[in-house]
């Protein structure tokens, strides 16, 4: 296999690999046999999928806030990765708003602190710097943002990532090109996937109401994103590292979306999840909490596309299916099984 071919051996660096998405692409790289270490918060709040997988014992786990610019940098002298996947972040939106010091240290100065590592690196040839769809300046626009759209945002999360995306695009120009270090920014749509147990999500808000048997609270039922299943986005990850590696280019902005039919309205992947989990009903919450989340949101993939040859591989209600497989098993499985699981049949296809 290609993939497993590139990646055995190669020393990795994970940020943020406690979380969601990072054990997810934690447990990939190392099914892929690659040297792996993670850096992340002691304690982090959605980190049971991670600590389910037992993957911890399996890799070089380092601990600490990416704001630390002295231990970051210890684990780069360290491990001396070749290849770094930047994940760490605070990554909500409703939560910005009550931390919004916190999220930009941890999500502009944070990235700041990366891109100084890897500048100051011997090792280093090529990262990938995830940021969000949210990056984006939105104007509710109907068709999808592309890579070269102005940046900004309403809420501290969203201004945030925009600030990241700011500096990637500062240190490449400035330093890591000159360097031949290739940097580039990967924005994903909305994640779903077995193992999201945080706040203020759609998916965890509803396994953790089925799971107690009541009605599922839902505050924007109208709302329309751009839904896609975790492994989709980490199989982009992937595919442009190994193009950045081997064609020494590709150090750009990056949209990893779904396809456009699966940008539904959230109401719809309600229904779509309880009529997969056999039972269920939900209803709208109360319009008291006035925080400002957008109402539309899309992207254009057209540019991984045809440049990468990168494209989603399964419909939305694929990806609602594995979702619901995932939580369905998880508590008589083994978790780090049941991920591989997945990841395999995903690769098959």
């Amino acid at each position: 296999m290609e993939r497993l071919k590139f990646w055995k051996g190669k020393k990795v660096l994970v940020t943020g690999h406690t979380g969601f998405k990072g054990a997810w692409l934690t447990a990939w790289l190392n099914n892929l046999k690659a040297d792996v270490a993670g850096f992340s918060l002691e304690k982090y709040p959605n980190d049971l999928l991670y600590n389910s997988t037992g993957v911890s014992s399996r890799i070089n786990d380092a601990r600490g806030n990416i704001q630390d610019y002295a231990k970051l940098k210890s684990v780069f002298d360290r491990h001396k990765p070749q290849v770094v996947f930047h994940l760490a972040a605070q990554s909500l939106v409703r939560k910005s708003y009550d931390i919004p010091l916190e999220t930009v240290r941890s999500n502009a100065l944070g990235t700041a602190n990366l891109l100084e590592c890897i500048r100051l690196s011997d090792s280093v040839k090529c990262a990938v710097v995830i940021t969000s769809d949210k990056c984006y300046r939105n104007n509710e626009w109907v068709w999808g943002y592309r890579e070269d759209d102005a940046v900004g945002g309403y809420d501290p999360y969203s201004c945030s990532k925009g600030c990241a995306e700011l500096l990637v695009d500062s240190y490449r120009k400035s330093f890591l090109k000159k360097q031949s270090k290739l940097v580039a920014s990967a924005r994903a749509g909305n994640v779903i996937g077995g193992g999201d147990f945080a706040q203020d999500r759609l998916i965890p808000d509803c396994v953790k109401a089925l799971m107690k048997k009541q009605r599922i609270m839902i505050r924007n039922p109208n709302s329309t994103r751009p839904w896609q299943h975790v492994l989709e986005p980490l199989d982009g990850y992937l595919t442009l590292a190994e193009r950045m590696w081997r064609e020494k280019k590709h150090d750009e902005a990056w949209n990893f979306g779904p396809h456009m039919d699966s940008i539904r309205p959230v109401s719809e992947v309600v229904r779509m999840f309880v009529d997969k989990w056999g039972e269920g009903r939900w209803y709208k919450a109360s319009t008291a909490d006035r925080k400002h989340e957008a109402r539309s949101l899309a992207l254009d993939i057209s540019k991984a596309y045809f440049t990468l040859g990168w494209r989603p591989k399964l419909s939305l209600d694929e990806a609602v299916s594995l979702t619901v497989e995932w939580y369905k098993n998880y508590q008589k499985s083994d978790v780090y099984d049941l991920c591989i699981n997945q990841i395999e049949r995903y690769e098959q296809k």
